[in-house]
């Protein structure tokens, strides 16, 4: 039989046909003291929320140095501000100016996405990136409205009020969602439950953010063709079938001319900076000269009269105070609530997964959870000056990380010129033709339709490709929330399947050595006659204590069929390899003691190897240990096939 050694063959010999004799220096498994509970629930605590030991910088320090290092804390300006010179500026002064060529008309047409005056996309690229910039501890990160929040926030709020019939409640409750979404980041990073965001899988994002790309991109067909009538639903149904029933009456050949060419161009532009990260600075201000280009165009040619569908009036000045239009009261505060959390969450996802990239990049560290509190902060203060939801833009960040960035101040230097260009420039905008922001949208959203990632995902998880195809078919097919429910709900289910459904697997011995391994990893691998060695690869609980009893009887059941049918010895020691095993509950230790005495009644001897300090503690509390026998506890898988070694020989 493959992978069984022959039966008058022990693999733990030495080449003979005697076996080893247990070896009196054998070392015992060591029961750790005791541990005081309250020092057990603290250590379990600051592993838990304090794991990166953030006091660390403030033991052994005086008062005035803690005060310094708090304050830094709360503040990172204030720790690299110190080391700032003229080099650093020249490298955030050209990142800054070129990432604000991109944000102006990306800005526009977000707000566009989120059903709200253009205005209000270029206050949110002015307010926030200040704040961040103080509180934040990435360098490279570039911060503003964001294509696929923006939809989310867009289609969540208009699902409770019509912004064409109710404008100013719609606005009020967009304020109001972004404010508690700031608070949910910043109570987030406050009380260190950035985790949290961990639980949506990376596949779960990946399919969300292709499919949130398709539907942002099916939704620019209305500007992009000019259509007047177009339906508010999101799922691709609903859009195609609004976009061919305008074909005969509802096109406007002048918009699709504009934008047909200027998308070509964009795209065009993209293409050079790939092929050459010299000229990265080309796709960067492509989207603002063609803005300029086609600006012009409608204007000295007035196509506006000819159907083409423009911008509009675009109020001059800076944010005013939204702080008394936000709800903290009635019946619109929950709706704000429940669409705050969902849009933090999101915006906090796609924070700090850019964080992070940039971070690994340029081989620095980012605190997770202080760069929640930094955008927390920043969403509560812009909710209170006109602007929504701000975070991260993957688009932008990677050109500010092109263009040279050094620390913060691009972001300061992108805010001063959203600032000049809201008190000077807004007028010029009045021709913008919606066909030109379409453009520049499906532009920014085509690289989060990230086909390799996919195609990795199926290759190596197949279960992980389920959970990413779930979440963009949920989205392209029903709605944005209905895809992000789908992405956290697979996220979850597959979680608890591996929670509640561990691995195991039978152990085989290497030859000529004293290793054991899984015998399908290593068909090599010989199985000792008479013994079944089984790893469990996962903490023993409640959810799972059952199965894994009964999985590992069906691996004595299944090993005693195929014994029996091949006339070798019977299963007399049935070993559990329990290094896996980080934790065991009561559950699993009532689970591991029905076993013993199933096993008993069979004759067949329990054997433990390997338990770490955790397991055998609780064993030893519990007295499995001494109804077991200290003398069935081994070190290692080895040991424990030699101990059994004697009885083994004697009946063969």
């Amino acid at each position: 039989m493959s992978g069984r050694a022959h039966p008058d063959v022990n693999p733990v010999t030495d080449g003979g046909d005697l076996p080893i004799k247990s070896s009196p220096h054998r070392h015992k498994v060591g029961v750790p003291p005791k541990q005081n509970m309250f020092h057990d629930f603290m250590y379990t605590f600051k592993e838990t929320f304090f794991h990166d030991d953030p006091l660390r910088h403030f033991k052994d320090q005086p008062k005035s140095k803690k005060f310094m290092l708090g304050l830094q804390s709360v503040f990172p300006v204030f720790d690299w501000g110190r080391n700032y010179n003229l080099k650093k500026f020249r490298g955030d002064l050209i990142a800054g100016l070129t990432i604000a060529s991109l944000c102006i008309p990306q800005d526009i047409g977000y707000a566009k996405l989120a059903n709200l005056d253009p205005k209000y996309g270029l206050y949110s690229s002015f307010v926030p990136p200040l704040v961040y910039a103080c509180m934040g501890s990435s360098r490279d990160i570039a911060i503003g409205p964001v294509a696929v929040v923006s939809l989310l926030l867009g289609t969540l709020l208009r699902a409770e009020v019509d912004p064409n019939t109710n404008p100013d409640e719609y606005l009020r409750l967009a304020f109001t969602a972004t404010f508690f979404a700031g608070v949910t980041e910043a109570a987030l990073g406050f009380f260190r439950l950035g985790f949290l965001i961990d639980f949506l899988s990376h596949a779960a994002v990946v399919g969300f953010m292709g499919g949130a790309a398709i539907t942002i991109a099916l939704q620019q067909l209305k500007g992009f063709l000019g259509i007047k009538k177009f339906t508010k639903k999101t799922d691709i149904i609903a859009v195609l079938d609004s976009v061919f029933s305008a074909a005969h009456h509802g096109w406007n050949w002048q918009t699709i001319l504009i934008g047909a060419s200027f998308l070509t161009f964009l795209l065009t532009s993209k293409f050079i900076g790939k092929k050459s990260k010299k000229l990265f600075w080309i796709p960067a201000i492509a989207p603002l000269i063609s803005v300029i280009i086609s600006t012009f165009f409608v204007y000295i040619t007035r196509a506006d009269k000819q159907g083409v569908q423009i911008v509009k009036h675009l109020d001059k000045g800076i944010n005013p105070s939204s702080f008394h239009q936000i709800y903290f009261s009635g019946h619109y505060l929950a709706k704000g609530i429940r669409i705050g959390v969902v849009a933090g969450m999101v915006a906090l996802t796609e924070a700090v997964a850019i964080g992070r990239t940039f971070a690994a990049m340029k081989d620095y560290q980012i605190d997770g959870n202080k760069e929640m509190v930094a955008l927390g902060v920043m969403n509560v203060v812009g909710s209170m000056s006109s602007c929504y939801v701000a975070t991260g833009s993957f688009s932008r960040s990677a050109v500010n990380f092109m263009a040279g960035c050094q620390t913060a101040v691009s972001n300061i230097i992108m805010s001063i010129v959203v600032l000049l260009t809201l008190l000077f420039l807004t007028p010029l905008f009045k021709y913008t033709p919606n066909a030109i922001l379409a453009a520049i949208i499906i532009n920014a959203v085509i690289p989060l339709i990230d086909i390799q990632a996919a195609i990795l995902i199926f290759k190596v998880d197949k279960l992980d490709f389920v959970a990413c195809m779930g979440a963009f078919f949920g989205v392209i097919f029903a709605s944005v929330e209905i895809g992000l429910l789908i992405a956290v709900s697979i996220s979850f289910a597959k979680i608890l399947l591996q929670v509640t459904r561990p691995r195991t697997a039978v152990l085989g011995n290497i030859p000529r050595t004293s290793v054991y391994r899984n015998i399908q990893q290593y068909p090599e691998a010989t199985m000792v006659p008479g013994v079944l060695t089984i790893r469990v690869d996962s903490a023993i609980y409640f959810s799972n204590s059952n199965y894994v009893r009964e999985r590992i009887q069906r691996w004595l059941l299944e090993e005693e069929e195929k014994v029996k049918a091949a006339s070798l010895p019977r299963i007399q020691f049935l070993i559990i390899e329990m290094l896996p095993v980080t934790d065991i509950d009561t559950s699993g230790i009532h689970a591991l003691e029905d076993l013993y005495k199933s096993l008993q009644k069979r004759d067949i001897q329990l054997i433990l190897a390997n338990p770490g300090p955790l397991v055998i503690g609780k064993l030893h509390l519990s007295h499995f240990a001494d109804i077991l026998g200290y003398d069935h506890i081994f070190l290692t898988v080895a040991d424990a096939v030699e101990a059994c070694g004697p009885k083994l020989s004697d009946e063969v």
